[in-house]
């Protein structure tokens, strides 16, 4: 297990450089071919995960995923699941701190690819990322939240943020829910990673209209955390 993951950062960490300095390099080409380069990485990542550690997955009920565009809801274990949100469904934007913008090349890649940036320690944090998210549904993008806030360990409680439900209720797009098991072979704060297969639940869509943030994020956490407990540890 050690040799492997030795093998995966050995692998990793190079490949990383070249796509944070070919990312910054590809600011004058239009979003989508932007977007299409910088997230080959993404791809890349979840190849090697597979070969070197031999951490592979599978995806229950994909046809759940729905033709346009929408809202996600998804628990938040590892890193692993925010890069596999990338390979999974098509251009997307993260919600993140507006402070890693400013990191020197990963900041500047970070920002061609149109995240929404927010001040998490500012009381409109939550009208900033209505504004930013509803501006990037309209351009067909998806959004990506993890409504806990942080990584959470198997089996571990943290309580909801209102921002994502808040902006599902703002925007009347449909929210799509997606329960995993990923921080059973990649613990938060821990280098080593198992092999195995992750597993990924495709939930059902939450349509938001006449619901209010609370009970938005009521149902959504129901059933994620329904879901979660029902996979393997």
């Amino acid at each position: 297990m050690i040799f492997r993951n030795i093998l995966f950062y050995l692998g990793l960490v190079p490949t990383t450089v070249f796509f944070a300095i070919l990312g910054n390099g590809l600011f004058f080409l239009p979003f989508k071919a932007r977007y299409y380069l910088i997230t080959r990485w993404s791809y890349f990542f979840i190849f090697w995960a597979k070969i070197s550690c031999n951490l592979t997955f599978v995806v229950q009920n994909p046809e759940n995923i729905p033709k346009q565009n929408a809202i996600v809801f998804c628990n938040h274990q590892s890193m692993w699941e925010t890069i596999f949100m990338q390979v999974l469904l098509p251009e997307q934007a993260w919600v993140l701190k507006k402070e890693l913008l400013k990191i020197p090349f990963f900041g500047w890649g970070l920002a061609l690819l149109e995240p929404i940036a927010i001040n998490r320690t500012s009381l409109h944090s939550i009208k900033e990322l209505i504004e930013q998210g509803k501006a990037l549904l309209q351009k067909n993008r998806w959004v990506i939240i993890f409504p806990e806030g942080t990584r959470v360990a198997p089996n571990s409680y943290h309580r909801y943020s209102r921002s994502g439900a808040a902006l599902a209720e703002a925007t009347g797009y449909p929210v799509l829910l997606i329960a995993h098991n990923a921080g059973v072979f990649w613990p938060r704060g821990f280098w080593i990673k198992k092999s195995g297969t992750i597993q990924v639940v495709i939930g059902p869509t939450l349509d938001p209209k006449g619901k209010t943030p609370t009970e938005i994020n009521a149902n959504a956490e129901q059933w994620i955390r329904a879901t979660t407990a029902t996979l393997d540890d």
